[in-house]
């Protein structure tokens, strides 16, 4: 019995707890909400799996946006938010190798050539897998990883630069364009086991694409050309991925040895 007189304070830190357990303050709640909300409306789900992994995944998808803005209803890959990104996953030495996602309709030759650059002269292993599609420039930057994958249902549009807007009908124009399709060709034929002819060939070949000279190839006839080497997707991309790190890895021992 308490005496009513002489009330039993409580001490410090031996307060009842409360009968379902402490609650979460309000602000922690809110902002807890807040990223469950956001989640949803970019991601479609209440949580975005996250691990510690070695392997940094980067996706290519939409129209790849150069020099000129895209309007915003397009789905985009800026080539400057790639670019950095790439030459911090040179730099971090917890990252060991690069999964790279295709789905893309083409865009800026410059830039896409650019990021297809960048990622065939880093020093660390590097799988593409075409989702989709890989049309256009995308067809460089799937080529410039250390070991491309295409899934069945997947296509490659392969088609000849062409310019939209106002063009200067001189010569030195036509120039420019043949160069830059000059550096185009020669990068794919250097990074895939396709031959010159025959990149050529499905470059400038009629009458299969509507409205335009070059050709669609789909999924295995792409490994068949020499285009891509194998056909496969995710689980494939990252056993073949973890692969080359272990390679990567022991020649990097053996030479400090």
């Amino acid at each position: 019995m308490i005496d009513s007189d002489n009330p039993v304070v409580p001490q410090p830190g031996t307060e009842h707890p409360h009968p379902q357990g402490p609650t979460e303050p309000p602000k922690q709640r809110r902002t807890r909400k807040n990223a469950t909300t956001e989640n949803i409306e970019q991601m479609g789900a209440t949580e975005v799996p996250t691990a510690k992994t070695n392997i940094h995944v980067m996706t290519i998808i939409g129209q790849i946006e150069g020099h000129m803005v895209l309007p915003p209803q397009n789905k985009t890959t800026k080539y400057e938010h790639i670019m950095p990104q790439l030459v911090a996953i040179e730099q971090n030495p917890e990252i060991e190798g690069l999964l790279l996602l295709l789905n893309t309709v083409g865009g800026d030759v410059e830039a896409g050539l650019a990021i297809a650059e960048m990622v065939a002269s880093m020093s660390k292993p590097s799988v593409s897998v075409v989702l989709g599609g890989g049309h256009s420039i995308g067809v460089p930057i799937a080529t410039s990883a250390t070991y491309s994958l295409i899934v069945e249902s997947a296509t490659m549009t392969i088609h000849p630069i062409r310019l939209t807007g106002l063009v200067i009908g001189a010569q030195s124009s036509f120039d420019y364009l043949e160069k830059m399709q000059d550096r185009v060709n020669k990068f794919v034929t250097i990074h895939s086991g396709i031959s010159e002819k025959k990149w050529k060939e499905l470059l400038y070949k009629t009458g299969e694409l509507s409205r335009d000279i070059g050709t669609s190839v789909v999924g295995g006839d792409a490994v068949e050309l020499g285009l891509i080497n194998g056909v496969g997707g995710v689980s494939q991309a990252l056993a073949k991925l973890r692969e080359l790190i272990k390679a990567n890895n022991e020649a990097s021992r053996g030479l400090r040895q």
